[in-house]
């Protein structure tokens, strides 16, 4: 049975984004206990790139870490973290974390953190809430590892649960919930069929025109042969793409080539990558 007891680490960040004449700038910022983030990056002028941090390096059981961001007054953000984020094995505490995002109309954020790797054993949540409000826009993705596949170390036993909710002005758009308890489960066609690593990544405003491009540039990857799985759709003008691989790398270059064939549509402007990346 998952406990949650009074101890980890009770973690807290809140930042909100307005933009001004010249470029988004972080209006206000608060943090409890190990949340922060680096100075804020302009590579591209007004677009405002912020690097999450964790200094702990990892969640472990009994951690609540929550994280609180809000675009107002037409920001123009694209959030990342600087390496993956690892729920590390524990003795069943529950270890959670939760992500709230509000975008406001005429805002556009651009969620990218890197991979979350769920260690064997872990028992871990992580909730992430997409509020959208009319017109605003939203791109991002969620990458999950289960078990260390560089490491060759599987995901046998444990509790991992993922959520991904999107709402527009209150209604949901997309309510992807998957729990996973064993290795069992991850072998299961009905789950995801015995492949360590799951990416999902969606877009607000696409068109089937766009569906098209996402799948073109896909498709110039050839890599259907690299076991892996790749499915792409369109529910209203929602865009989701959802890839199956063997390792991170190899869902991330999916996920960043469907990103780099919609962005210029979406978001009015050309891709940059985050230069933590290169790192």
């Amino acid at each position: 049975m998952i406990q949650i007891q009074n101890t980890g680490w009770k973690a807290k960040l809140a930042l909100e984004f307005k933009a001004t004449t010249t470029r988004t700038i972080i209006s206000k910022r608060a943090h409890k206990g190990p949340l922060a983030i680096q100075r804020p990056f302009y590579p591209e002028g007004e677009v405002c790139h912020v690097y999450l941090l964790h200094p702990p390096g990892g969640v472990v059981g009994g951690d609540q870490l929550q994280i609180d961001v809000q675009l107002q007054d037409q920001a123009q953000v694209l959030i990342t973290t600087p390496g993956a984020t690892k729920f590390y094995r524990n003795t069943g505490q529950l270890a959670q974390q939760k992500q709230s995002l509000k975008i406001a109309e005429g805002c556009a954020l651009e969620w990218f953190p890197q991979e979350n790797i769920f260690f064997d054993k872990t028992h871990s949540t992580l909730i992430t809430s997409v509020q959208l409000e009319k017109s605003a826009r939203f791109m991002g993705w969620e990458i999950q590892c289960y078990g260390r596949p560089a490491a060759k170390e599987k995901f046998s036993k444990g509790i991992i649960t993922t959520t991904l909710a999107i709402y527009r002005d209150g209604k949901p758009i997309l309510h992807d919930r998957l729990q996973i308890n064993n290795q069992a489960e991850l072998n299961s066609m009905a789950c995801i069929n015995n492949y360590p690593c799951f990416g999902t990544f969606v877009s607000t405003d696409a068109t089937s025109d766009l569906l098209d491009k996402a799948r073109a540039a896909v498709e110039i990857l050839n890599i259907s042969s690299k076991k892996i799985e790749i499915g792409i759709t369109l529910l209203d003008d929602l865009l989701i793409a959802r890839c199956l691989g063997q390792h991170a790398e190899q869902v991330t270059t999916v996920l960043k080539a469907v990103w780099s064939a919609l962005r210029e549509d979406i978001m009015q402007r050309p891709v940059c990558l985050p230069r933590i990346w290169a790192t």
